[in-house]
Parts: structure tokens; sequence; C-alpha cells
């Protein structure tokens, strides 16, 4: 049996990432030649509001959906025009992409971080649950749909992104495997079936969050409800030896 779960984290228990794709673009416009200068010089109130233009164009993606939101939908929730827009961002192809590319990068180098740490299993598995939980919290609702993507199916233009991407998604999820296979070889976590199976139910629980936690209706936030997760996790996983010499920690919610 084969399990295919995609993550909006992503990773390797490598400590490389990959080569980021390069991308073939025409002969700028000026305001492309300007857009790239801006970059270039990547000045702090050029890169906050490219920020804010992704923080809203997710939401947008969000309830629109990629293929049904177009780059003046963005514009008018922004209360502005889609040709002040082309100054940060391209197309909203290469606004998506762009937020979701770094975020997962992040997301890989910190479970990196973890399964390098000299925690324990059953602790690094609770630091990468809650991270990931904050994450999807953080970024909301960018990451959510983005784990809604079909990556095998995208436009020939963005065949290299959806490549890097996957490699994204398998380096985290060999992160998460590679933790549980930890805990299961020094008897920390109980063998109930292997460590990829274990994973891919941890990261599909985490997942499925999507379907109901929007972090500005929520009693809880990201972080809480991670602890959850977690305790509900490691309360079945943590071998009854290791529960005895270092009792789970509960979440208070």
């Amino acid at each position: 049996m084969k399990e295919t779960t995609k993550t909006a984290t992503p990773a390797k228990a490598a400590t490389r990432l990959p080569r980021r794709p390069k991308r073939e673009e025409p002969p700028e416009s000026g305001i492309g030649q300007r857009r790239s200068l801006a970059l270039v010089k990547g000045s702090e109130s050029y890169q906050e509001r490219r920020r804010e233009i992704a923080r809203v164009a997710a939401e947008v993606f969000n309830k629109q959906g990629f293929r049904g939101t177009s780059l003046g939908a963005v514009a008018d929730a922004l209360k502005t025009n889609r040709a002040s827009l082309y100054y940060y961002i391209a197309n909203k192809r290469e606004l998506y992409d762009e937020v979701v590319r770094e975020v997962s990068e992040a997301n890989v180098a910190t479970a990196q971080a973890v399964h390098a740490s000299k925690a324990t299993a059953p602790d690094k598995l609770r630091t990468l649950i809650v991270s990931l939980m904050e994450s999807y919290a953080t970024h909301y609702p960018l990451l959510y749909v983005y784990i809604r993507e079909n990556l095998s199916h995208v436009e020939s233009d963005r065949t290299d992104w959806s490549r890097y991407m996957r490699s994204l998604n398998r380096q985290y999820e060999e992160v998460f495997i590679a933790i549980v296979q930890e805990g299961l070889d020094d008897g920390s976590l109980r063998s109930l079936t292997t460590a990829r199976i274990t994973a891919y139910g941890i990261i599909g629980m985490i997942g499925w969050s999507n379907r109901w936690f929007v972090p500005q209706k929520s009693e809880v936030s990201g972080r809480d409800v991670g602890l959850a997760f977690a305790d509900m996790v490691l309360g079945g996983l943590v071998s009854r030896t290791a529960a005895a010499s270092k009792p789970v920690r509960r979440s208070k919610i």
C-alpha cells in the first residue's frame, strides 16, 4: 500500500533544500523592470506591501479558488486598482506560488531543525505537530488553499514550481517519518504500525483542520489546537515505560 498525503509544509530528512526552479520570462515591460529592481533592492516597505497583498490574495483564493480569482478581484479586496499591483507582482500565479514556496521552505527548515535537536522523539513530535498547526494559523488561509491544490495537474508554465513544491512536500514528510521511526527504535513510541503510516496519519489529521478551523472565529489559537492534537497523538503513542519516566504534558484547552 502506498500512502499519498500532501502537506503544506513538506520535506525529507535532508539538510539541504532543493534548488529553486528557474523561470523563463519574456522581455520585461517598463513596470516589469521597475518591479525587478524593487525586488532586488528589497526595501522593508516594499516587502511589507507584498506580504499584505499576499495575505489578502490568499483570502480571495480561499473563497473563489485559484482559477476563479482574478488579479482584479485581489485589487478590489485591497481597495486599489489592478495597475498598481503590477509594481509588486506580475500576475496572480506568481503571487500565490512565491508566497506558498517561501512559507513551505520555512516549514521544512523548522522540521529539519527539530529533527536535528537533542530532544526525545516524543518531544520532537510534539514540537512538529504544534509548529505545523501554528503555521496553518499564521498563514491562514494560504496553506489551506495550497493543500487542496492538485500539484499533478497545473498549467505548463507552473510545472517547475509544482515539481519543486512536491520535493518540499516529500522532504517534510520524510522528516516526520524519521522522527517517528526514531521513537520506535528507542522504544519511546509504541509500535502500532509503520512509521510511515503513523506519520501520514498525524499529518492528515492536522491538514483536515482546513475543514473547520478559522483563526479569526476560533475560541482557541492555532497553537492551542496543535497542543491538543499533540496530547491526543502522544497519549496513544508514547510507550508506558517512557510515560512513566516522563509523563506526557497536557494542553489546557
